[in-house]
């Protein structure tokens, strides 16, 4: 089982996930470390999602999510995926050198480094 984070702004105006997702709770935020381009105020979606969806939701979110400075991750007690416009990086947890390759891809695409914090 997988558990994320989702932010619906983040979607691509007329993006479809067709996904079974578990979703957790959902809630409006101003996270306060926005940029130029995003919006002040968030809706946060927590999901679930069983793990043989994984691959296809990733899959998905790389072609919905907006771009530039977007992601979505989610991960399980094994594994991470981090999710950008395009591009999918699936490492196992811990693995510094994965993590660190999704953070230098989202700082190449102006992801404020306070926003690049996903869970280790």
């Amino acid at each position: 089982m997988y558990q994320g984070v989702l932010i619906a702004e983040s979607l691509k105006i007329g993006a479809e996930l067709d996904q079974r997702l578990t979703l957790t709770k959902i809630a409006r935020v101003r996270p306060g470390n926005t940029v130029a381009g995003q919006p002040e105020t968030w809706t946060i979606i927590e999901f679930e999602l069983a793990a043989d969806h994984a691959p296809p939701f990733a899959d998905g979110l790389a072609a919905a999510l907006q771009e530039p400075g977007w992601y979505c991750d989610f991960r399980s007690d094994r594994d991470v995926y981090v999710i950008f416009p395009g591009q999918v990086f699936h490492y196992p947890r811990g693995d510094d050198r994965g993590r660190a390759e999704a953070i230098a891809y989202g700082r190449d695409l102006g992801v404020p480094e306070s926003q690049l914090d996903w869970p280790k």
